[in-house]
């Protein structure tokens, strides 16, 4: 017997993981009818974030299993007989569904101090759903640790600002991060999804300000 998406009952479906950011009129049962649209997409919706609500529009950012095949062209299609809504963005995102990278990220900080910086960079674009990260020496602007799908670059151009920021050069949008207690930038980037939205940012920001107070005291401005 098919289930509700035609597909034989019992048969196994390839499924990848997104993150889908949705920009809808801020009034009752309107993330109903998304929540909905998604269920007959045969998406099962996993985490929804509010990043911002203002001007009686709303903009939520949905965690979700889509069925691998689907095109995001035709998740677009599907969401926009929503009356008011909008999709900003479809990506494939690392997270696991239930998990908490934050604390995961932490707890290793903890364990092993004089590694933090390496893995605050290893760990970054699983945290913002971006696609690679670079720490890059504030003096200097060599790279001094790239995360495993970091481009080769041996030196970036100046895209570190001193204070936390989010900006996008074309189709790369990025993130910049001073690491004061390490003499160093981190740099985050993504080309898939979205611009990075503010509280993308202030969540990478206050993880930095935390990963700092629990790190060892570095040597010089190297990476441990």
């Amino acid at each position: 017997m098919p289930d509700r998406n035609g597909r034989p009952a019992g048969a196994g479906v390839v499924t990848m993981v997104l993150r889908v950011r949705v920009s809808l009129p801020d009034r009752p049962g309107v993330l109903g009818q998304v929540a909905r649209a998604f269920g007959v997409l045969g998406a099962d919706i996993h985490q929804v974030t509010v990043l911002e609500r203002q001007a009686g529009r709303a903009v939520d950012d949905f965690t979700l299993s889509w069925p691998a095949g689907l095109a995001a062209g035709e998740l677009r299609d599907r969401l926009s007989v929503v009356p008011g809504v909008r999709v900003e963005g479809a990506w494939p995102t690392r997270e696991v569904p239930g998990s908490s990278p934050d604390y995961d990220l932490l707890g290793q900080v903890a364990t092993d101090g004089a590694r933090a910086f390496r893995t605050l960079v290893d760990a970054a674009p699983g945290l913002v759903s971006a696609e690679w990260a670079l720490a890059v020496d504030s003096r200097t602007g060599d790279v001094v640790h790239g995360s495993w799908q970091a481009p080769d670059i041996a030196e970036m151009p100046d895209l570190t600002p001193l204070r936390p920021s989010a900006f996008s050069e074309g189709a790369l949008h990025l993130l910049s991060l001073p690491v004061a207690a390490a003499g160093l930038h981190l740099v985050v980037a993504r080309t898939d999804g979205p611009a990075f939205h503010q509280v993308e940012l202030d969540r990478a920001a206050r993880l930095v300000e935390i990963v700092s107070l629990l790190a060892a005291p570095p040597a010089g401005r190297t990476v441990a």
